[in-house]
């Protein structure tokens, strides 16, 4: 796969800044491939490309659209094992977790999306009108580092179904998998200029798409500080905006004779992909009273999630992705301690040589007006933090600016609804339950406006127009 071009109109073209962007491994810190570093002229190519090819795919029947995707899914399936090669060398990902969460459930999704496309209430029929739901227009696609795939697949698919078309800017430090995925849709004969893709910097590429006068709406995952950047500019021109942005999710352990269940669960959210997800579970709120047992089964537990060569199938937690993450994380360990909260496991590291690792941390003795606990770390570093009564939990949990994700663990399954109902976020998980890429997936106050996942997502990327015919 040629990665130094970007792709136009049904075409890959060269950018016509010349300049690159070095793309790292960030195990070994090897710089192995580049993309251009697009600019605004790069992006006004893109966005003329994509309003010229509205109109028509607009107007392409939903059947049509759904048999195209089908094609899509079938090219990208070919592509597996080059999915998970990118994302073990662009992000660090160890090789397990990609083939499971970065490929095959990016498979799910893209199913799911095909599945539920025919059943969206596309037209309405009320007493005395009829409202539909229309294309939205030309969406900027502006996408995150930490899931490369993942994160496009919830933008571009919905988005391209629901008879859009799309400028994608990925994230400069994670570019490379997504091109597979605009080569699926070319080889699955995607008419051009329905999926534009512009590799570049934020602040130019970024910009230059929230801010263009033919966009009609910017779909961003990220920071909440980069969204509520990427917000405004996008507002000067009342554009519509979605945004999935951060969080600090609370896992609450209610009474019970046995916590390992919801430990792994928590475990897992906070290590796997290193901590950089935005749904981390990375507060864990305990019951005061079993303070020592929840905290030497986590001592425990922790030795269940080895460090090292992201390409060794026994490895759990690879390197974060860049240095700036790892300068960042390995702050939020020094802060943590000068706070007074105690490192139960983990250590804070002391070079790069080998890579940007940092071994899975956790922190007691931590109260919720601690820094790390009310700030995204954004790598994998847990606060443990004790609660005496289900009010004082709940109380805790909501004490956030964030409410993307939770979860609540306990014996009663009903007592654990009752908890959930009355925690702000999104998205809630009671106990094992499993992930619905049918559900809306959203938060909650600062983690962000909109929703993504399922048919609420596809309606994302609609407008209504109500025609008032007496209901004829």
């Amino acid at each position: 796969m040629n990665f130094e071009k970007l792709y136009i109109g049904g075409q890959w073209a060269s950018s016509s800044s010349g300049d690159w962007i070095q793309v790292e491994n960030p195990a070994t810190r090897e710089k192995f491939a580049r993309v251009p570093a697009g600019n605004s002229q790069d992006i006004d190519a893109a966005v003329q490309a994509a309003r010229s090819a509205f109109p028509g795919w607009a107007s392409t029947p939903l059947k049509e659209r759904v048999e195209m995707m089908k094609q899509m899914l079938h090219h990208l399936k070919a592509m597996r094992s080059d999915i998970i090669s990118l994302e073990v060398r662009e992000l660090g990902s160890p090789v397990s977790f990609a083939e499971t969460a970065h490929c095959d459930y990016q498979y799910t999704r893209i199913q799911s999306y095909i599945d539920l496309a025919p059943h969206v209430d596309l037209i309405t029929k009320l007493p005395a009108s009829t409202v539909y739901r229309e294309p939205v227009g030309v969406i900027g696609c502006i996408t995150p580092w930490n899931y490369p795939l993942g994160q496009v697949v919830q933008k571009v698919i919905p988005a391209i179904l629901m008879g859009n078309t799309v400028v994608l800017k990925p994230s400069q430090h994670t570019p490379l998998t997504c091109y597979l995925l605009v080569q699926a849709f070319a080889q699955a004969g995607l008419p051009s200029g329905v999926l534009n893709l512009v590799t570049g910097r934020g602040a130019e590429v970024g910009n230059a798409l929230s801010s263009h006068p033919l966009v009609d709406m910017i779909s961003f995952t990220g920071s909440t500080s980069g969204g509520i950047t990427v917000a405004q500019k996008a507002l000067a021109s009342v554009k519509k905006i979605s945004l999935e942005l951060g969080g600090k999710s609370p896992c609450i352990l209610l009474k019970s004779q046995d916590y390992s269940q919801g430990i792994h669960l928590c475990l897992d959210s906070i290590f796997l992909n290193a901590g950089q997800t935005c749904t981390a579970l990375s507060r864990l709120l305990i019951p005061r009273e079993d303070k020592e047992k929840i905290e030497k089964m986590i001592q425990q537990m922790t030795q269940e999630y080895p460090v090292g060569d992201p390409c060794d199938p026994k490895t759990k937690i690879g390197p974060l992705a860049s240095l700036q993450q790892f300068k960042k994380v390995t702050g939020y360990l020094h802060t943590g301690l000068e706070e007074g909260a105690v490192l139960l496991s983990g250590q804070i590291p002391s070079t790069v040589d080998n890579g940007y690792y940092i071994l899975p941390s956790v922190f007691t003795n931590v109260t919720n007006d601690m820094k790390i606990a009310r700030e995204e770390i954004f790598g994998p570093v847990l606060c443990v933090i004790t609660y005496n009564t289900i009010e004082e939990a709940i109380n805790i949990a909501n004490d956030t600016p964030y409410g993307l994700n939770a979860a609540v663990c306990g014996p009663d399954k009903e007592e654990s609804v009752r908890v959930a109902r009355r925690i702000q976020a999104g998205n809630i998980y009671i106990n094992n339950g499993p992930r619905d890429t049918s559900a809306p997936f959203g938060g909650y106050k600062k983690s962000g406006i909109g929703r993504e996942g399922g048919i609420a997502g596809m309606i994302e990327f609609t407008q209504q127009k109500a025609l008032f015919d007496a209901g004829l």
